[in-house]
Formats: structure tokens, sequence, C-alpha cells
């Protein structure tokens, strides 16, 4: 029986982010809406398929794995946001930990060091920023540049501008969420360049985009 070389075994780890990427990314295509989990009473109401993915944003180093099998199980996208899971250390430890032990498809987290990590550990990353003035958007836009990560997470929603001319420095494909409130709002995000919109809203998670 043929052994596997390092550098097939290398092809095969870089193929199998490359695999979940591309199905994220279909579901995108389809499904402009990301349910942010961030409660267990929720964990079921999220069992929509008109869903690209679930942010997760709930849970402890004991339960976590349990709810990502859960949605996993049920055929759903699923992102841990890191620096929301209770007990979870943010340095190689934990990610490794994330990677090999609860291994959702990718991780959530405004640290940029994370980011880097991740990436190593063949995690779809997500870097979340939150433009709070014009130092923040310019912090995000040099950071994003510079780590590449898969996508990038642009808090809160309600700034369409904002959204459009982050896209165009950046050419990252940018997912949007916080303070939503309504369709029309989500509407206009997606209408500025979002790829999608993410909300931890349950009300919101059955409308259609």
């Amino acid at each position: 029986m043929r052994t596997i070389s390092l550098f097939e075994g290398f092809l095969f780890f870089v193929r199998g982010k490359v695999m979940k990427k591309d199905i994220f990314i279909e579901k995108l295509k389809n499904y402009k809406l990301v349910a942010a989990v961030k409660g267990e009473k929720h964990l079921e109401k999220a069992l929509n398929k008109s869903l690209s993915g679930i942010f997760l944003l709930t849970g402890n180093i004991g339960v976590v794995k349990r709810f990502v099998d859960f949605y996993r199980e049920n055929g759903f996208v699923v992102f841990v946001h890191i620096e929301k899971i209770g007990g979870i250390s943010f340095d190689q430890e934990g990610l490794e930990f994330i990677a090999h032990y609860v291994k959702p498809d990718g991780i959530i987290t405004t640290k940029a060091n994370l980011i880097k990590m991740a990436k190593k550990l063949n995690l779809i990353t997500v870097q979340r920023c939150f433009l709070i003035d014009s130092d923040a958007f310019k912090n995000a836009v040099e950071i994003t540049k510079e780590i590449q990560p898969d996508f990038v997470e642009l808090m809160p929603a309600l700034i369409p501008e904002m959204i459009e001319k982050f896209r165009k420095e950046t050419n990252l494909p940018i997912i949007t969420g916080g303070l939503l409130q309504n369709r029309e709002q989500m509407i206009r995000a997606l209408a500025s360049g979002a790829i999608a919109v993410s909300t931890g809203n349950p009300e919101l998670w059955n409308v259609k985009l």
C-alpha cells in the first residue's frame, strides 16, 4: 500500500479548506443571511435552510463541540466566535483545541494574531471589525490587507457607504451585521456590496433576501 508523502498530505490539507470555503461561498450566493446564535435557547430556531451559515456566539469549553456537531449534522457551515466561548484561551493552544477537537468550519475573531494562527490550522477565517470612527476604519483596512482573512464582518451594518468603501479598498468578501432591525436595512447593506448579512435577532432569520 502506497504511503502518502508530506507534500501530498499538505495538498490534501489545503484542498480541505478550499473545499469548505467554496461550499460556504456557494451557499452565500443563494442565501444572503447568516444566523448569529447568541443563546442556547435559540439553537433550534436557527435550523432554517434559507440560512447560509451559523455564527456561534454562545457556549463554553464544555458544550461548544456539541453545539457545532448539532449544526454540522443538520448541514450547516459553522463558525465559532473565539472570544465568545467561555474557557478557551486566545492563543495557539486554544485554537488547536478548536481546530482538532471542536472542528467547526471556521472561526470569527477581532484579533489579527488569531486569524494568522487559524489560517495555518486550516480554518476558514472571518475578521470582525467595528467601524466606530474614521481611525477604526483606517486600521481595519490596513489590518485586513495585511493578514488577508477569508471574509470580513463589518459592524454595525447600518453604514452602507462604509461597506462600499471598505470593499473597494480591500477587495475582500464582506459580511455585515449589528443593529439590523428589518428587511429594508438588510437589503440596503447587500446593495452596498456586502455578500451577506448576519443577525442575532431570531425574528429576522426567516426573512427572504
